[in-house]
């Protein structure tokens, strides 16, 4: 049984407890290999539940190698792909590699998978980048495939993209049936399609062409919106389904509104610079968004447990560049 599985919705609420994880676009490997694998070994001590290596072609540690070392220096905590990008990998081979990590790791792997998003770096690679609904197709099928594979099934397939023929999934994987999957989206095709494969759904924001979140994307009413959108796509397996997001930018301070201020006045002078101010965004707006995270510890851990009954997310992320700083939350939420 993943884990995944195990923790489903308490009965009398609806709600998963919290589980909280480190990674994802901020693990750039600009220390090195040891420093990274360092990275994780200080979010296992500080109580993360999941570190997540990204998967870009740039200044950084390839991701399936880096599962591997991290499997052997860490003990304890998951390790995840945020995200994988389906076409620079064919599912048959991924498969392969996903479930020997599981195999060294013990059993802590979950698979962030996703269309992927850089043309820039397709186009650098000699990759042909797709138009969007011909990735999301793609990914259709690599998810069906997985899905097998990862069962440790002997697979038949005769897709668009893909044809297998009498392929055997092995190694078997050490979690049962599979190891979890991992999907994020934000657009109504991308939710509708994790809907329908994925253990974990990451909420994100809407994107512009350049990979920067969307403000408007960032409200808690929008976020709430893309939930029932995945809960309507999901029907009756929503309850398996875990929801994930991920905490853009964290403020400590005692005085959240003047903080909140000026965050407002840094948006309009462009930072952060992975955030795009395309709406007017008000004071409140700030202090509700999931993916903003302002106030003393108490405040933040009140703000996530608000988010999680107004959207039934649980599963808290944030950049390697903020696990300090949220540490002591995850203390205050633990076990909740």
């Amino acid at each position: 049984m993943t884990q995944v599985e195990a923790e489903r919705p308490d009965e009398s609420t609806g709600l998963r407890k919290f589980r909280f994880g480190a990674g994802g676009e901020g693990n750039k490997d600009e220390g090195g290999a040891r420093k990274f694998v360092k990275l994780a070994q200080t979010a296992e001590e500080y109580g993360y539940d999941t570190f997540a290596v990204p998967d870009h072609l740039g200044n950084q540690v390839g991701p399936m190698a880096a599962l591997g070392a991290l499997s052997q220096a860490t003990s304890t905590i998951r390790l995840g792909t945020s995200v994988l990008a389906n076409g620079l990998r064919h599912p048959a081979i991924l498969a392969k590699e996903a479930n020997t990590i599981d195999v060294l790791s013990k059993g802590r792997l979950e698979l962030g998978i996703g269309a992927g998003w850089m043309k820039e770096e397709f186009d650098k690679a000699g990759i042909e980048f797709e138009s969007p609904g011909t990735r999301i197709r793609r990914l259709d099928e690599s998810l069906t495939i997985l899905d097998r594979l990862m069962r440790g099934e002997t697979v038949d397939f005769d897709g668009e993209f893909y044809q297998i023929s009498g392929l055997e999934g092995s190694p078997r994987p050490r979690q049962g049936p599979r190891p979890p999957i991992a999907v994020g989206g934000g657009g109504p095709k991308m939710l509708a399609l994790a809907a329908k494969h994925a253990d974990i759904i990451s909420v994100a924001p809407g994107t512009t062409p350049d990979g920067k979140m969307k403000l408007s994307d960032m409200t808690i009413e929008k976020t709430a919106a893309r939930v029932d959108r995945i809960r309507e796509a999901a029907g009756d397996r929503f309850g398996e389904i875990e929801l994930n997001w991920t905490i853009a930018v964290i403020v400590i301070t005692d005085d959240r509104t003047a903080t909140a201020e000026m965050a407002l006045k840094a948006l309009d002078q462009g930072y952060p610079p992975n955030i795009e101010r395309d709406t007017e965004f008000t004071v409140d707006d700030v202090l509700n968004s999931p993916y903003i995270a302002i106030g003393a510890f108490e405040q933040i851990a009140d703000q996530i447990r608000e988010v999680r009954r107004r959207t039934s997310m649980s599963y808290v992320g944030v950049f390697p560049t903020q696990m300090d700083a949220f540490a002591p939350i995850i203390q205050l939420l633990k076990g909740e």
